[in-house]
């Protein structure tokens, strides 16, 4: 009998049952926020709930909008969130977040204090992605609505999850990498920033929703380059993709390519992979690039006969040439704005820890900008689709 009390006893303080439960119909599901700077210095925070009801197939019939947009104002994110409840019937749940919008003037201010409660939380996963609203405010990105996705925050999740995996120039930014590279003084953050196209005002309403070609779209476009946790430029679509060949963020994309003799080629990269190595010699660091691809041509507006092997030869040298403008582009632009994006300090400091613990205070200003930097791609052509010879030459204009 006093055994069986002592084990009936010890179960009772294992098995203890979901002390701290909440219910799904206590919460509001949010998947997108936005960050704002208010003109008075506070924080500007929006909230994109779900409503499951209209999201779900057999309950959608409600005529109802599929998320709903709670905003407040506060110095604090977690003040701002609390406040969400005076106008919200359920607490705010952010375990699901997809999508974090983060405005301009926010940028240029610093982030740091902004993330550190998401950074902080337990129950936050951190695999949401974190953007940038050019030339409008986060609330602005977030109320847009858009065909195909019924909630606006995972369109805009796989929108920039596509667009990074088949075109180069975005760059998928997820929080601990954000705060890895705010924190580290060998590279320096990049956000892809998103803006409008068409009315931003239409953004928000049904109309947008009923016609072919919306009024309102959203389109992300350039990179924003930080130093620290402040946004401090833009990289446009050329040096964007030069930074993903030179960090090995290109998986596939596709390229313009001008033949000598007149007209173009195009190339469809189908693998690429970089390696960065670093030494230092008499205070200086020297830095070379190895980018490494496989590619397709894909289309051909021009006289080249791609059955002969020297033509492949030198359609993969003018491959390889752009490849290295692209780079030389990107890494111009972020010595102009003192902002190490490519990881070279770290490089660096893996090659020679003590030489890095001398310049790593003046890198971005300093190092960075002195630094020799060499680069070495090695493109090569795989396949040429079904025809050697384009038809393009056997028409006749009169």
């Amino acid at each position: 009998m006093k055994r069986s009390v002592f084990i009936f006893s010890v179960m009772l303080l294992v098995l203890t049952g979901c002390w701290n439960r909440r219910e799904l119909n206590e919460l509001a599901i949010a998947v997108g926020m936005a960050i704002d700077k208010s003109s008075d210095g506070q924080y500007v925070i929006s909230v994109q709930v779900v409503d499951p009801n209209e999201v779900t197939p057999r309950l959608g019939t409600g005529g109802r909008a599929p998320v709903t947009i709670y905003k407040q104002k506060s110095k604090t994110l977690h003040e701002a969130l609390r406040l969400m409840t005076t106008v919200s019937p359920r607490k705010i749940y952010l375990g699901h977040l997809r999508i974090l919008v983060l405005g301009e003037a926010l940028a240029e201010d610093g982030v740091a204090k902004i993330l550190e409660l998401l950074h902080r939380d337990q129950e936050l996963r951190s695999d949401f992605y974190i953007i940038l609203a050019r030339d409008t405010t986060g609330f602005a990105v977030l109320e847009n609505v858009s065909p195909i996705e019924k909630i606006p925050a995972q369109k805009l999740y796989k929108s920039l999850e596509v667009s990074q995996r088949v075109w180069a120039p975005t760059y998928a930014t997820q929080l601990d990498e954000l705060v890895s590279q705010m924190t580290s003084s060998g590279k320096s953050p990049v956000l892809t920033g998103i803006h409008f196209i068409g009315s931003e005002e239409k953004g928000g309403t049904k109309q947008n929703l009923d016609k072919v070609y919306p009024e309102s779209t959203l389109q992300y476009h350039d990179l924003g380059v930080f130093r620290g946790d402040q946004l401090v430029g833009w990289l446009n679509k050329r040096e964007s993709k030069g930074l993903n060949y030179i960090v090995g963020k290109v998986s596939t994309t596709v390229g313009e390519v001008y033949w000598p003799e007149g007209g173009l080629f195009v190339v469809e990269v189908i693998r690429a992979s970089s390696k960065i190595k670093a030494r230092v010699v008499n205070g200086k660091a020297y830095i070379d690039v190895y980018v490494k691809a496989h590619g397709n041509i894909s289309e051909v507006q021009c006289n080249m006969d791609l059955t002969d092997p020297k033509v492949i030869k030198k359609a993969e040298k003018l491959v390889e040439k752009v490849n290295r403008q692209l780079t030389m582009e990107s890494v111009k632009r972020a010595r102009e704005l003192h902002s190490d994006i490519f990881g070279f300090g770290e490089a660096v400091h893996r090659a020679d820890p003590q030489a890095w613990k001398k310049m790593k205070d003046t890198w971005h200003d300093k190092g960075f900008l002195k630094a020799s930097i060499r680069f070495h791609p090695d493109i090569k052509i795989w396949r040429t689709g079904n025809t050697g010879k384009s038809y393009l030459k056997e028409i006749k204009r009169d």
